[in-house]
């Protein structure tokens, strides 16, 4: 994405609440007129057992959106809220219980009334129910190649490549140029056929396969020589680069042209 997406993005009512939310406790304890009233008795700064909380969080924040593969700033954020909301709620129970309740109600609240935005834009993806419709497709139509996301739904990494796996669907589908999704934490026998671990501390999360006339041509991420998984970054220039979209895209659409002048002269 995008920084002006991003900005757009992070003008939705979910992302700003959300920040207001992490930023509660530093904001009340560092703004004098806000902290004289809630904290008569304080000296409006932060004490030693605060800072090492909020020096924890900024660990954790850092560990945890680089295992997600957060390329963009509504990924890290997005990533992040989890994590700074928990940090704030044990903040506000430290200073004073009567505070730390009504911080608890309002994440419970904000919750139900404003769950996370979801992709929205076109998208021309078809969502294949078990690896053997996956494969049937294959046998059925060998002359297409399938780009192919095998994915779990509540994974955060996953969640964060979507928008970007369907805006590439968006621009490079063909006839035979085709973009499909298989679930493998609701399938699991799709994650042995393909060799492929859905756990939560799975690194393979998720995999991208190139697929033509019915084989397997690459995927990402991929094992190097010592059997060691490489890490891949899934955003928009990387996903290009690595498979070749663009070459691919060119490729495909020749052969199309190709089949249909046949079509055209038999």
């Amino acid at each position: 994405m995008s920084f002006n997406s991003d900005f757009r993005q992070l003008l939705k009512p979910y992302y700003w609440v959300n920040i207001l939310l992490s930023l509660s406790y530093v904001l009340c304890k560092r703004t004098s007129i806000i902290c004289n009233y809630i904290f008569p008795e304080s000296d409006c700064e932060l004490d030693s057992r605060e800072t090492e909380i909020l020096f924890f969080l900024i660990i954790v924040i850092m560990l945890r959106t680089r295992k997600a593969g957060s390329v963009t700033m509504v990924n890290y954020l997005s990533s992040s809220f989890v994590y700074t909301k928990i940090a704030n709620l044990i903040l506000w129970f430290y200073a004073d219980i009567r505070y730390g309740l009504p911080y608890a109600a309002a994440i419970i609240l904000l919750a139900l009334l404003l769950p996370e935005p979801t992709y929205t834009g076109p998208e021309h993806v078809t969502y294949f129910r078990g690896p053997e419709s996956l494969e049937d497709e294959l046998k059925r139509n060998k002359h297409a190649t399938w780009v192919v996301c095998l994915y779990a739904a509540w994974h955060p990494a996953c969640v964060n490549f979507a928008p970007v796996f369907a805006e590439l669907s968006s621009s490079y589908s063909l006839d035979n140029l085709r973009f499909g999704k298989l679930d493998v934490g609701r399938y699991p026998g799709s994650g042995l056929q393909y060799k492929v671990q859905d756990g939560p501390t799975s690194r393979q999360l998720p995999t991208v396969m190139v697929m033509s006339e019915g084989r397997e041509k690459m995927r990402r991420p991929q094992p190097d020589s010592t059997g060691k998984l490489q890490k891949f970054l899934f955003s928009m220039d990387n996903m290009k680069a690595a498979f070749d979209l663009d070459g691919l895209y060119a490729e495909c659409k020749e052969k199309l042209a190709s089949f249909r002048q046949n079509k055209k002269d038999e």
